[in-house]
């Protein structure tokens, strides 16, 4: 059995905020299962390793015996979470919900042990809510805490429309932990505002406050930005295991550190050691970042997935292979156009021409290994291996 100090320090692990963790001492010296919550709004049908941090924080609270309760907010998703929006965002239907609803459930499951894993809807209280209750809940706060919220200020300010009911999202998130007896609420550091809302409301209604616990938004691939979809900086649950591995292969010895604390089950003692060695230059970094992908791949793919997705990569970057999906092609030089940049969009690789000169100027190209600037005068005959970016590859034949 851990002790309070030895479970604290787990839970501290990667954290931001916790409010308070005193409070969380209080609870968890009652020797009894705590009930963690963490709401999903089903706003997207696939998830990125962004959204993970969080789960992996829950996975932990599995692993310390406490109950975790998976929220769908398939009520809440109708309004849409207004946090970090610059305007307000339309609410999605009732059949997009539980579509998305569905593939999540599938995905978290890679991570969550589902039979420790209570998933919940917060329909099944929200649409039984009356009108009198709703005033009771819009009656626990004022529009000037709501106006705390800096992405609610920040629009007053720039007299961009905020619609009333995106001040019932905040409150209707802090419902869900008077429904459940929340002890811990967890989520990204953009929803502190939401998490400190539960706290005050489960007090408006006689309940101890629960305890508020924020992760870092993962940084993405770029090393700069959080890792978003539209920044394109992503590696997704459900990607294939040589695009995950490849993706993780890319990011920055640094940020492969922060990924290892963030996203990673091995312990932050086994972290340090791996540091401590390549830093006395005993272990290559490289080695660890494999490490890293193989544990990303394997938990979504499975070990065998992991193996052959670092024999795929190291056989083509590592040993100069040619992948076996290769663009297999071959031209007549006495009837097509032999260029480089016919070649490129000819296979589909780029979509035009244009493009396709742009980026061999740019250094994009490889033809037998050497960097090719020149896109425009035609290959003689005879066999050429293309390489473009990181993934694309012809082998061609030129008569």
């Amino acid at each position: 059995m851990m002790t309070i100090d030895e479970q604290v320090k787990i839970i501290r692990r990667g954290i931001v905020d916790l409010v308070s963790e005193e409070d969380l001492r209080k609870k968890l010296a009652r020797d009894k299962p705590l009930n963690i919550k963490v709401g999903f709004d089903p706003t997207a049908p696939d998830l990125h390793l962004g959204h993970t941090v969080v789960i992996h924080k829950m996975r932990q609270f599995q692993e310390l015996g406490h109950n975790v309760t998976f929220l769908i907010g398939d009520f809440t998703g109708r309004i849409g979470d207004p946090s970090g929006k610059s305007k307000t965002r339309p609410p999605l239907t009732e059949e997009e919900v539980k579509a998305n609803a569905e593939t999540y459930k599938e995905q978290v499951f890679k991570i969550l042990d589902p039979e420790k894993t209570t998933v919940g809807f917060n329909s099944e209280w929200g649409d039984k809510l009356t009108p009198a209750e709703f005033l009771r809940l819009m009656s626990s706060c004022t529009v000037a805490r709501m106006m705390e919220r800096d992405d609610f200020a920040k629009r007053y300010r720039e007299n961009s429309p905020i619609a009333i009911h995106e001040f019932m999202y905040p409150l209707l998130q802090a419902y869900d932990s008077v429904m459940l007896h929340t002890d811990v609420e967890m989520g990204g550091t953009d929803q502190i505002f939401n998490l400190l809302m539960g706290r005050t409301l489960q007090g408006h209604y006689g309940m101890e406050a629960q305890c508020a616990l924020t992760m870092p938004l993962l940084v993405g691939l770029d090393g700069e930005r959080k890792m978003s979809k539209s920044y394109g900086n992503y590696i997704g649950v459900m990607e294939a295991p040589s695009d995950q591995f490849g993706k993780a292969m890319s990011i920055s010895d640094d940020l492969m550190w922060n990924w290892y604390e963030l996203i990673s089950v091995k312990s932050l003692e086994e972290i340090a050691d791996m540091k401590a060695r390549v830093q006395a230059g005993s272990l290559h970094p490289k080695l660890v970042k494999e490490e890293l992908a193989m544990e990303i791949v394997a938990r979504y793919h499975g070990q065998e997935a992991a193996v052959a997705a670092r024999e795929g990569f190291n056989n083509v970057f590592t040993r100069g292979g040619i992948p076996e999906d290769a663009i297999t092609w071959s031209v007549n030089s006495a009837e097509d156009d032999c260029s480089p940049v016919a070649i490129l969009a000819a296979t589909g690789l780029v979509p035009s021409r244009g493009e396709a000169k742009r980026k061999i100027a740019a250094g994009s190209l490889k033809v037998n290994g050497e960097k090719l600037t020149d896109g425009l005068t035609a290959l003689p005959a005879g066999e050429y291996t293309l390489k473009y970016g990181k993934k694309g590859f012809v082998v061609l034949t030129v008569k």
